[in-house]
């Protein structure tokens, strides 16, 4: 049984060149550098926080724009959710990293942690995915989309992508575990009977996560734009509304390419490594400084797709003003309440005392 101790070492969930390093390789990497054990669990509760209270406010916004339950909406609520249930997992992750590298939640948590990064590369693309090719459908086809395209439609496709995700946490689920190494150092690893589940874990992530999802929405953005071009006159017909939406999708996408495509581009060089590609040294050495981060802007992009409704999506804001509106008028409807009821209160026990003390002197 192969133990890839390196790669697991330094990421939750990724391939690595360090495992088919040379021997000439060996002493030029440290376990763990002392800036990664500082900086990156700063990263990581930084997209914590900024992450969760964001997807939180988006589901909020989305939960409560009851007149707008949309295809598109349905879509951007389950991604939210997907956000929140990986960013769920950082905190763990964080404190991995700053004890150099020793797990210490246990076994469960080990696996539990690992499965949610995984759902989380799959069930987000695969939504954006959705989103464009819903975009796709309202704009190329309208008068089809109309009765082609449904809320139910739309719940019943995610929650085909939620099984889909949830399968692919399979593996992670029955091959990581805890292992403790030579150095005492308790680790988070994957122990694969052999090298072929390295390579084809990765290459399934490569393709299934990344590539052909892109292929998807490239050929759908594609067809989007000659329609565009083709008739003119459509966005002065449309009012304005599909734009916005149009804009806000190709923002998300835009931002989950740019995260998400150096940390692919690292598992690509891995598999190479994987099927006997040899690299030299500064390129292994290359890939182990940089892959913590480039995680960490693939992580990063579960906290800035709240960002982009905000700053992308009028619609959003203007249900964010509302339900920011709302909450200050039961507030002040619930104030204006318990004053009206504390001076009814006030008033009757003006009106009773004098009546007592009335009775009282008329009783001497």
């Amino acid at each position: 049984m192969e133990t890839d101790s390196a790669h697991n070492l330094t990421s939750p969930n990724v391939s690595l060149l360090v495992h088919n390093m040379t021997n000439s390789c060996d002493d030029i990497f440290p376990s763990a550098s002392q800036y990664q054990k500082k900086v990156i669990p700063t990263f990581y509760s930084l997209i914590f926080v900024l992450g969760f209270l964001g997807n939180m406010l988006v589901l909020c916004v989305l939960y409560h724009s009851s007149g707008r339950r949309t295809v598109a909406n349905t879509y951007l609520m389950n991604l939210a959710m997907s956000d929140l249930l990986f960013l769920s997992s950082l905190p763990f992750w964080a404190v991995y990293y700053s004890l150099d590298y020793n797990w210490v939640f246990g076994k469960v948590m080990c696996k539990l942690c690992g499965g949610l990064v995984t759902i989380n590369v799959y069930a987000s693309i695969f939504f954006i995915t959705c989103m464009s090719v819903d975009r796709y459908h309202a704009i190329v086809y309208p008068l089809h989309s109309q009765s082609s395209r449904s809320i139910n439609q739309a719940r019943c496709v995610s929650g085909i992508i939620w099984v889909i995700a949830a399968l692919t946490t399979l593996p992670t689920v029955v091959f990581r575990e805890i292992h403790t190494f030579p150095s005492n150092v308790t680790a988070c690893v994957i122990h694969y009977p052999n090298s072929f589940w390295q390579t084809g874990l990765t290459l399934a992530k490569n393709t299934l996560g990344f590539f052909l999802p892109f292929v998807v929405i490239a050929s759908c953005y594609s067809r989007i734009a000659v329609h565009l071009l083709a008739t003119p006159n459509y966005l002065e017909q449309d009012s304005g509304r599909l734009v916005h939406v149009l804009r806000l999708v190709i923002a998300v996408v835009l931002a989950f390419f740019f995260c998400w495509f150096p940390f692919h581009v690292l598992a690509f060089l891995g598999v190479l490594g994987d099927l006997g590609v040899e690299w030299d040294c500064w390129v292994i050495q290359v890939t182990n400084k940089l892959l913590p981060f480039f995680l960490c802007l693939g992580f990063s992009n579960s906290a800035i797709n709240p960002f982009l409704y905000c700053f992308v999506g009028n619609h959003f804001r203007e249900k964010l003003w509302q339900l920011y509106g709302d909450m200050l008028t039961q507030k002040r409807d619930s104030i204006s309440t318990r004053l009206s009821s504390f001076s009814r209160k006030l008033s009757d026990f003006k009106e009773t005392v004098p009546m007592e003390i009335l009775e009282q002197q008329n009783s001497l």
